[in-house]
């Protein structure tokens, strides 16, 4: 009697031979075998760490700054104001934050990162550009470091820390949306080489720095639109550093101005051919001051301002643009449009007096 093994197909006895008969591999027999993924936990390592030695290198700098207000005659003498975020520029006590954080202040008080909360005074604003400079007085401080915008390209990290709703010290990520947006500041005037980040700032945030993953400070955070999710801005540090190193001088930025409020408009296709001109829209001048450069000038409501010495000026942010320190009493020609005739008046621009409101 034969025994049979029905597992092999061998008889009892048989050798088998598993080196030359082996059993076939999925693959051979036609089964896909998937693969294993590679595992993303490196790259959540990483980015998790250049974030926490971001945050943790930058915050020491960062302040809140709370901006009181006194109110005599309302709210039954009870005192006003609110809060934002600054941050350390210089171991000898400056402090970098927005203007509209501090602007009409009758006090600011500054709480640092380690408790304390040192006399503060304000060294100068500039509401063109939303920027001030305190100053703080108390010994060992640590200075951000300041890093340069015109290296930031588009993707890159981005981090920002500040005090939104006075929740001190708080740090939220996200990466530069876009470079070089423009956004108008409080006063009117547009601010170019503005930052703009998905980072969520809150109210609060204003003034704080953004910082890059090697917690080098970028930006100043400055606003975001609240309908939208993840529209953020801030202030270029290279713009920051050039506005704080006058405010830290002068305690202001000095501009020119001549005198006229306007609008932008269109012009007259035949008015631009026949003139020559180099643009096709013109500002308009629906106000003129008294006793101001533009009166002395003989400039009149109604006319279209086109060109300022050799610029072109095709809207009221042009003439902004011109309107600098070094046009300050210098005799500039003003091309301008009344009626038909195109015309050439000599002014003189003036300093730009500050605001009260």
């Amino acid at each position: 009697m034969i025994a049979i093994n029905f597992e092999t197909g061998k008889r009892a006895g048989d050798s088998v031979d598993l080196i030359s008969n082996p059993e076939p591999s999925l693959e051979q027999s036609g089964i896909v075998v998937p693969q294993t993924a590679p595992s993303d936990q490196p790259l959540l390592d990483a980015y998790s760490q250049a974030v926490v030695q971001a945050a943790e290198s930058v915050s020491p700098s960062v302040v809140k700054i709370e901006a009181r207000k006194d109110d005599p005659k309302g709210s039954n003498g009870r005192q006003g104001g609110g809060s934002g975020s600054g941050f350390i520029i210089s171991p000898d006590g400056l402090v970098l934050t927005n203007s509209h954080v501090v602007h009409g202040a009758d006090r600011l008080g500054v709480i640092l990162n380690d408790g304390r909360q040192p006399d503060a005074n304000l060294l100068g604003e500039d509401p063109e550009t939303d920027l001030a400079v305190l100053r703080i007085y108390a010994p060992n401080l640590s200075p951000a470091k300041l890093g340069e915008s015109k290296n930031i390209r588009v993707g890159q990290l981005a981090i920002a820390i500040g005090n939104p709703y006075g929740f001190e010290c708080t740090v939220t990520a996200g990466v530069v949306s876009a470079l070089g947006r423009s956004f108008r500041s409080r006063s009117g005037r547009l601010m170019d080489n503005i930052i703009q980040t998905d980072a969520a700032l809150n109210p609060g945030n204003s003034g704080g720095p953004l910082v890059n993953s090697r917690g080098e400070v970028i930006g100043v955070n400055t606003a975001m639109i609240l309908p939208a999710q993840g529209i953020c801005f801030a202030i270029a540090i290279d713009t920051a550093k050039y506005v704080a190193g006058w405010l830290i001088k002068d305690g202001k930025i000095r501009r020119s101005y001549i005198g006229v409020g306007g609008q932008d408009v269109k012009l007259h296709r035949r008015l631009v051919r026949y003139h020559h001109l180099p643009v096709e829209s013109g500002l308009l001048v629906v106000s003129v001051e008294p006793s101001s450069p533009a009166a002395d000038a003989g400039l009149r409501e109604g006319d279209i301002i086109v060109q300022f010495n050799t610029r072109a000026i095709a809207s009221v942010d042009d003439l902004h643009k011109e309107l600098t320190e070094q046009t300050i009493g210098v005799k500039s020609l003003l091309t301008i449009l009344r009626h038909t005739e195109k015309l050439e008046l000599a002014i003189v621009p003036e300093e730009s007096r500050p605001r009260t409101e």
